[in-house]
């Protein structure tokens, strides 16, 4: 009874400060929490502060196999999103099997589901390639000269059905920015657009989402505000986009708002001293995040970061500007993704302790941090996509997990009790004296 009020007790709490209208919505969430309170040890090993940090954080693994160090950062909750890159799937013809064992060991350790995420694009930004023994990928600039929607949900659902089947639950696609610059090397050259035309852009972004969402797999239009008029590649450094960027490349973002297509959206470093006076990248940019995505175009869910490494950004500010700034602009999830040459390492436990010392400093308001814990924890109770039913199942089988808890916890205390009784001084069992 102690563990049972005690989850009833933080769900109520938690309830109260956090807008969920949605009976269905309410639900997930209250599995997400029920299933962080049933892991033993949770109130003596991490606060609350310490897992809302973790659910902000992003990164990737080193290789190509199951990494011990990352999977005990997931079991204490210092983690909530890890990222999947070429490196990490196993060079062999069918690597399926490998890749599905580990985002399944990883998402088992997790005591709050993990975001599970891909760039899977198709074309150059392709993690799961046929070598691989995965299914064939084109790029967006041949889809989109090709006209064809059909063969847009073709390669959507191909692509949709492989993630879902994998464990991924985050696709960081389609991209939305417009070909503007047919000379841009990051967008236009390698395909990765659809058009240089808004309406085309969204018709097929459109279809790429409805099949994500088919197979209960999250996606996340980028890079906001906009990607594809930039000379430059924000992977090697600044790309500003002051002289060329237009009002129309936020139109994608906005027709898809307005007809309910966004999960969440991945910002870009580029710079637009149009937008911010201050020069600041779109990552960090207050003006930009929270004035024209939050205030302007009306989005209150997750703001996942591009990596936070890319030379754009660690080139130009420090570890700890940079996380102050990101948080403070309203960067909800931040990547490390640790995959760019030539940028330091960032570990969980150094990201961790920054948020966590700017919030005792004052620097970063733990409302702040509240706010991004609260999108966060509402889009993952969309993870899976399961119905009211399957909700009911799992929160049932949580309380029958919770009582026998406290039967086992009150069956060792009550043997510690008798066993405590046959002592004698000495730390000596007594015997039994026999009857004659």
């Amino acid at each position: 009874m102690k563990y049972e009020n005690e989850w009833r007790k933080f769900y109520i709490q938690f309830m109260k400060g956090i807008n969920l209208n949605n009976k269905r919505m309410r639900k997930s969430v209250f599995v997400l929490l029920v299933s962080f309170l049933c892991t033993p040890g949770y109130s003596q090993t991490m606060d609350m502060l310490d897992i809302k940090i973790g659910q902000m954080i992003l990164i990737g693994m080193p290789k190509a196999e199951l990494d011990e160090k990352v999977l005990e950062e997931v079991r204490k909750g210092k983690v909530g999103s890890l990222i999947f890159f070429e490196k990490n799937i196993p060079n062999k013809p069918n690597a399926f099997a490998s890749v599905k064992s580990m985002t399944w060991t990883y998402q088992k350790a997790a005591s709050i589901p993990l975001f599970i995420c891909i760039d899977q694009e198709g074309g150059k930004v392709n993690r799961l390639k046929e070598k691989y023994g995965f299914t064939k990928s084109v790029t967006a600039g041949a889809l989109g000269k090709s006209k064809s929607i059909d063969s847009v949900g073709f390669y959507a659902d191909a692509t949709a059905a492989t993630l879902a089947g994998l464990g991924f639950n985050v696709n960081f696609a389609p991209v939305v920015d417009l070909a503007i610059n047919k000379d841009n090397t990051v967008i236009a050259k390698p395909e990765r657009a659809y058009s240089a035309n808004a309406d085309t852009v969204v018709m097929m972004a459109k279809e790429v989402i409805k099949m994500h969402r088919k197979y209960g797999v999250l996606t996340s239009p980028k890079h906001f505000p906009g990607h594809g008029s930039s000379k430059e590649d924000t992977h090697f450094g600044v790309a500003d986009v002051t002289n060329t960027w237009s009002e129309k490349e936020l139109l994608p973002y906005k027709l898809l708002l307005d007809s309910g297509y966004v999960d969440a959206i991945m910002t870009s470093h580029i710079v637009n001293k149009n937008l911010d006076a201050k020069g600041y990248p779109g990552t960090l940019s207050k003006d930009i995040l929270d004035g024209i995505l939050r205030k302007r175009l009306g989005f209150n869910g997750v703001v996942f970061s591009d990596d936070m490494q890319m030379h754009a950004i660690s080139k130009n500010f420090g570890l700890e500007e940079t996380i102050k700034l990101a948080i403070n602009a309203g960067v909800d999830i931040m990547c490390f993704s640790n995959n760019i040459p030539g940028s330091d390492e960032r570990t969980v436990d150094k990201v961790h302790a920054i948020i966590k010392k700017m919030v005792s400093t004052g620097e970063i308001k733990p409302e702040r941090i509240d706010e991004s814990f609260q999108r966060i924890i509402q889009l993952k109770s969309r993870i899976g996509n399961r119905d009211v039913a399957a909700y009911k199942a799992e929160i049932a089988k949580l309380q029958n997990q919770l009582m026998v808890q406290s039967e086992i916890a009150k069956k060792e205390i009550d043997l510690k009790q008798v066993e405590s009784s046959q002592e004698t001084p000495s730390g000596k069992k007594k015997r039994k004296s026999r009857k004659n």
